[in-house]
Parts: C-alpha cells; sequence; structure tokens
C-alpha cells in the first residue's frame, strides 16, 4: 500500500509492508512496518537515483517528519531517494506500547514478543523491504544514526549484499562490549559533561543542590502524575550529550521556583519541562529495549541484568544524598536506564515486569560476527564524535580498526546529534569521504 503527497521542495510516497513479527518463521504472525520514501521536488520521475536508507537512533524511535527540505535531509536529496524507516514497534508501524502490549497476554507473552524487536530484526525487515522495493539485485546505501549505526554493523554482519555503501554517525558499536563495559565507560565520560555544563554556568551548582535537596526530601507529582525524585531529577543529564543540552538544562533550571502560598514551591513551569525531558509516553521501547541493545551471549552470558543499576554503585560521586551531605555538586547522569524508571513513570508502570524480564534473559543472539565484518567489502565512512558522551569514542575507533574498509572521521565541533544540527555538514563530509573528495 502507497499514497503519495508534497510538501515545499519535497515529494513523498508512504508505504506500509507486511513483515514476519519473527523472520526465522516467515509464515507466523505479521506486523506492519511504515516507510517514508522522499525525493526531491521535481525528480519524482528520476528511477536511476540512488536509494538511502535511515536508520534512526533509539532504539525505540520513530524516523523524523520532514517539513521540507532541510536539515540533513537537504543534503541527502540533492543526489539520493530516501527511505525513513519507522522501525518496527515505532511511528506508524504497528505500535508496542503499554496500551497495545496489554492485548498480547501477561508479562512473559509481552516480553517474548518484545525479544523480536531488536536490530537483527530490523536489518532483516529493512532486507525484506529493500527487495520489494528496488528488486532483488540492486542494492541501497544505508544512513545509520546513533543506534541505527548499531544497526548498520548488523546489517553489515548478516545482509551485506544489500549494501552499496554505509554511512554511520555517532554509532560504530563496541562489538564485544558488554552493557556493564557501556556503562562503566559512560560514566566516566558523563563526569566531565557535569565538569562541563558546571563551568559554563557556575550558579548551577546551587541551584542544582537546592532543588536535590528539596526532592531528596518531598519528591515533586508532575503533570502526568509521574513523580520527581531525586534521582529522576538527576536523569535531566540526558541533555548533556547534546550541542544545546547544557544551556536547556541552564535555562530550565532558572525557572524552578516560585512564591507560593506557603513559600517557595517548585514552579509548574519546571515540573512541565521535566516531564517533557524525562517522560517516555511517546518512547516507551527506548527504556524497554535500550539495555537489550548491547546483549549478546558472547559477551553477557548472565543477561545485561541492569547493568547501568549494577556499575552506577562503582561511582559513589553520582549518589545525590551523600553529595548534599559532603557539600559537593549534585552530578547528572546520562544515558542510563533504571529499574525505578519504571515506578516513577505513568507510561513505563504498566511495562515494568516486561523489562524485569528483559533484563534477566540470557539467551540474546549475537548481533554482530566479527569474522564477516573483517572481512567487508562495503565501504564505510564514520563520523566519530570526539566528546560522544552517549557512543565511547574508544569503542568506536576500536571497531573502526574491526571492520574492513572503515573509514573515520574524527569531530570535535560538533556533539552526538551533530547530524541532525550541522546543518547538512556532517552527511556532506561523510559523502565527500565516500567520492574521494576528502
Amino acid at each position: 500500500m502507497s499514497t503519495a503527497s508534497r510538501l515545499p521542495g519535497i515529494a513523498f510516497t508512504e508505504h506500509v509492508f507486511q513483515v514476519p513479527l519473527d523472520h526465522a518463521a516467515p509464515q507466523g504472525e505479521q506486523i506492519e512496518v511504515y516507510a517514508r520514501e522522499v525525493v526531491a521536488s521535481g525528480r519524482t520521475g528520476d528511477t536511476d537515483l540512488p536509494w538511502l536508507l535511515f536508520l534512526q537512533g533509539g532504539p525505540g524511535g520513530k524516523a523524523g517528519r520532514p517539513l521540507g527540505r532541510d536539515g540533513w535531509l537537504e543534503r541527502a536529496l540533492d543526489d539520493h531517494r530516501v527511505l525513513l524507516l519507522d522501525q518496527r514497534g515505532t511511528g506508524r508501524s504497528t505500535p508496542a506500547t503499554r496500551q497495545t502490549l496489554a492485548r498480547r497476554g501477561g508479562a512473559e507473552e509481552q516480553a517474548e514478543y518484545l525479544s523480536h524487536f531488536r536490530a537483527d530484526s530490523i536489518v532483516r525487515d529493512a532486507e525484506l523491504i529493500r527487495r520489494r522495493l528496488l528488486g532483488g539485485d540492486r542494492r541501497w546505501s544505508v544512513l545509520g544514526q546513533s543506534f541505527g549505526g548499531f544497526c548498520t554493523l548488523t546489517y553489515l554482519s548478516i545482509a551485506p549484499e544489500g549494501l552499496d555503501r554505509a554511512f554511520v554517525t555517532g554509532g560504530l558499536a563496541g562489538l564485544h562490549s558488554s552493557a556493564a563495559d557501556v556503562y562503566r565507560a559512560a560514566y566516566l565520560r558523563v563526569v566531565g559533561k557535569n565538569e562541563d555544563h558546571y563551568a559554563r554556568f557556575p550558579q548551577d551548582v546551587d541551584a542544582v543542590r537546592r532543588i536535590a535537596g528539596h526532592l531528596a526530601g518531598t519528591p515533586a507529582t508532575l503533570p502526568d502524575g509521574g513523580l520527581l525524585t531525586v534521582e529522576a531529577f538527576q536523569a535531566l543529564g540526558m541533555l548533556l550529550g547534546t550541542g544545546s543540552g547544557s544551556g536547556t538544562l541552564h535555562y530550565l533550571l532558572e525557572e524552578a521556583w516560585v512564591e507560593g502560598v506557603e513559600g517557595p514551591e517548585l514552579s509548574d513551569t519546571f515540573l512541565a519541562g521535566a516531564q517533557a525531558q524525562l517522560s517516555f509516553a511517546q518512547g516507551p521501547l527506548y527504556a524497554v529495549l535500550h539495555e537489550s541493545i548491547y546483549g549478546q551471549r558472547s559477551v553477557d552470558p548472565a543477561g545485561t541484568a541492569w547493568a547501568a543499576e549494577r556499575v552506577r554503585a562503582d561511582f559513589p560521586e553520582f549518589d545525590a544524598r551523600a553529595a548534599l551531605e559532603s557539600g559537593a555538586p549534585v552530578l547528572f547522569t546520562g544515558e542510563m536506564i533504571y529499574p525505578w524508571l519504571f515506578d516513577t513513570d505513568p507510561a513505563l508502570r504498566p511495562l515494568k515486569d516486561i523489562a524485569e524480564l528483559l533484563a534477566a534473559r540470557t539467551d540474546w543472539p549475537d548481533l554482530y560476527d566479527p569474522a564477516v565484518l573483517a572481512a567487508n567489502e562495503v565501504p564505510v565512512f564514520a563520523a566519530v564524535y570526539h566528546d560522544d558522551m552517549y557512543v565511547d569514542t574508544a569503542d568506536s575507533l576500536e571497531t573502526a580498526r574491526a571492520v574492513r574498509g572503515v573509514r573515520t572521521w574524527i569531530t570535535n565541533e560538533w556533539e552526538h546529534d551533530g547530524l541532525r544540527v550541522s546543518g547538512g555538514k556532517v552527511l556532506d563530509r561523510l559523502i565527500a569521504m565516500a567520492r574521494g573528495e576528502v
């Protein structure tokens, strides 16, 4: 099924594909995967345009909704027909949320269903779609942002015959890194991001201590009924990995207090702003599946087992209550998913038992094939952000050395969101590398 529409500078065609829930059982249950084909206005009939598949970051993130020819899409449409894929469970693909999963029975059945929503299944969806749209012999290129880069490495491992070339931005995952390894390195990077933030906004040291001290004694109720504990407040540090995140966090803190009837209280403006950053209502799969994207039998034989929570104990500087007692700055955390999130966020509460089952799972198939990657013949061009808070630079460079044919561009001009905010400059650099111009 497909429909066509137009917006300024672009024409797009919407596709819906039926794919197996379990690609190992192709005749079994089917789900829908949605994709938006985008082409520059005036080039809809150009059947020779190379195809570029975009794999969104996440996990659990739908593809962007273009309003015209702008951002990285502006550059991509110069010489590509772009396919924006809503990865299974997201956007207009068959959704996986507290509302839809409840129809699938108990927690065990729901967890088993979600075990088919990792990178290997996403890649097999993409290959099925490629064959239906392009035919069996024609290849396409892939652009993987963040988790989309993880998926690209899986693509190169299990179906490289479908790819002409690959572009990766902030998404070269560690091939042999366990979930605990990932978070152990991540906490160290987050300490640095906190130091950068407090150096930029020294007044925030006291502002954060004041808010944390209040929440440590009296957690606040968010507009959606969620609970803002001191640990949830620390999770606002997710912002610190983006180019504008430090400023966004500072401006949120600026309006934290109002004078109420009984004295100072946290403002509705602050609480609504915190909710906007912390709620997983629009992307619950991110929380439910986040640690499982690192799960591989060969590196995590005991399962991921709430790795971020386990490893946090090795970093006492993130203990907000201890910091309040000692007078130290209260540190924000980063891209970590904790079991208590499934108590504080109303969108996640019904999924708590599912998350527990997935965290305990010990039979996750490996996502990468080191031998295939070592013999890779698909050209790969990767932007590695020197100061990336979300994806470890050392892991990325080790992977670049392990995958044949990878060329890297290491830059500190952009943060992890460079593809989105650079106005096409990041993608333009990678395309220039592919053409031998850089």
